[in-house]
């Protein structure tokens, strides 16, 4: 039950996180022109006409005007986008060490609601301004969900083996709520309207909420919790700062793709606006491939060159994209880029807790706080810069630049091979047991695996 709490979280932030995607260009141009084209139809009292944007867009003069005010808009769009990211990856740095103190319960809880609070407000935005702060306030519920439900998965499950086969059911989440987020916003959009898809969303929300207080009972652990190694350490570890990286540059893939693809269809193709979301769903279906099967596999095989290979597919594919002529030619590169971020996630994320496992002590909040701010990362800079690298040299090199990147991080991926143990865990594990520190009683602990016990000072 546990497992599955953590997936429906990952399930909930996720899909609110794309399915707006295909949603944003569009009802930003549609808010930008309403004003023209209900004074030019009469029709003052017609609410609907919000929804209606091929109508709108059928009014302009002519399709040269409307891609005028597309490329305009694509400076907006790619910093709305970004303003969540950019919100989480500070998030990340207070929500991480939190989890050390208070456990993982409680993070998880304040997550659900906030995101549930997100969707309410996107639901009835009608203004920029509310969508940029409805944007802006999932960062919190995201890193909230995120870091406290790998955390709590990399504490329940400590074979590194169940680990991985644990944590890639979870990010089947992830793959869950990006598969299903970008044809249903697009869809219920186009033919119901703006507020359908998120009602569904906040209902979601509810009954992971419901799950949480019933099975989690979210309260402060009362048990003795050791002190984790500090953020900024692990931030220094060369096979953490290795791995954050990895996982920055692939997700960087898909931040600039989600803020840049639907406004260059929008201007080379015109397709009507459900596609702009079922385009993604390729990437959906090779992130869900990618996270559920090679969890085991990259254990398998060796996790650094699982994480290679996806790095170098993610590149190629990106090179691809810019020759489609139409919407069926972006099925092939669009699956491997997906399947090359699953690989990478499934690869490197139980990675990370392992790195934690033979270095350090095994406290997990701050480690998954500095890979989910790898993916904030890419996903703060890459919509922004994204989308003014788009209106700079055009999207075809946009689309190389990203995939030189991926070319470039690809053979870091070989220095992962083998994690050597630090110099203090080789001498602690000379000694036996790892010693910390209670961070309640500052009395020196040893920490064995699947408990803690208090050291007797005045015993040998």
């Amino acid at each position: 039950m546990v497992l599955f709490i953590v997936f429906l979280a990952l399930l909930l932030d996720n899909m609110l996180y794309t399915v707006v995607v295909p949603i944003i260009p569009d009802y930003l141009y549609t808010l930008e022109h309403h004003r023209e084209y209900v004074y030019s139809n009469d029709a003052t009292e017609n609410p609907s006409s919000l929804a209606n944007s091929t109508s709108i867009r059928s009014h302009n003069a002519t399709i040269g005007d409307q891609n005028d005010d597309l490329g305009n808009e694509n400076s907006q769009v790619g910093w709305l986008f970004s303003s969540k990211a950019i919100v989480q990856l500070f998030a990340n740095l207070l929500v991480g060490p939190l989890t050390n103190r208070i456990g993982y319960t409680i993070p998880m809880f304040v997550g659900v609601i906030v995101l549930i609070i997100s969707t309410m407000i996107f639901s009835v935005a009608q203004s920029y301004g509310w969508l940029f702060f409805a944007r802006s306030v999932q960062g919190i519920g995201s890193a909230c969900s995120a870091i406290a439900g790998l955390g709590m998965l990399a504490d329940r499950y400590k074979d590194d083996k169940e680990r991985s086969q644990a944590m890639g059911i979870a990010l089947g989440g992830m793959a869950a709520g990006v598969l299903v987020g970008y044809p249903f916003g697009s869809l219920m959009y186009d033919f119901v309207g703006q507020t359908a898809p998120f009602i569904f969303i906040i209902f979601l929300g509810l009954l992971g909420g419901v799950l949480q207080a019933v099975i989690l009972q979210p309260s402060v652990e009362s048990k003795v919790r050791t002190e984790g190694a500090p953020l900024l350490e692990l931030a220094k570890d060369p096979y953490i700062l290795i791995s954050a990286t990895i996982i920055c540059v692939s997700t960087f893939a898909m931040a600039i793709l989600e803020t840049t693809l639907p406004i260059w269809l929008m201007e080379t193709m015109q397709p009507p606006t459900w596609q702009l979301g079922t385009v993604f769903l390729p990437d959906s279906i090779g992130y869900l491939l990618g996270t559920n099967l090679f969890g085991i596999v990259a254990f398998k095989l060796g996790r650094w060159i699982c994480a290679m290979s996806a790095v170098l597919i993610i590149g190629c594919c990106l090179v691809m994209i810019p020759f489609a002529t139409q919407i069926a030619h972006l099925l092939i590169p669009h699956f491997g880029v997906g399947l090359g971020i699953g690989i990478v996630d499934s690869s490197i994320i139980p990675l990370l807790g392992h790195i934690v496992d033979v270095r350090y002590v095994s406290i997990y909040g701050s480690v998954y706080a500095i890979g989910q701010t790898a993916s904030c990362l890419a996903y703060s800079v890459g919509p922004g810069v994204g989308g003014e690298l788009n209106e700079a040299v055009g999207f075809s090199w946009v689309m190389r630049i990203v995939a030189i990147l991926n070319f470039l991080v690809a053979p870091l991926c070989f220095f992962l091979r083998r994690l050597p143990e630090s110099e203090e865990s080789v001498s602690i594990l000379m000694n036996e047991c790892p010693i910390a520190y209670s961070t309640e009683t500052q009395q020196p602990i040893y920490v064995t695996t699947g408990h803690t016990r208090l050291i007797d000072e005045d015993s040998d």
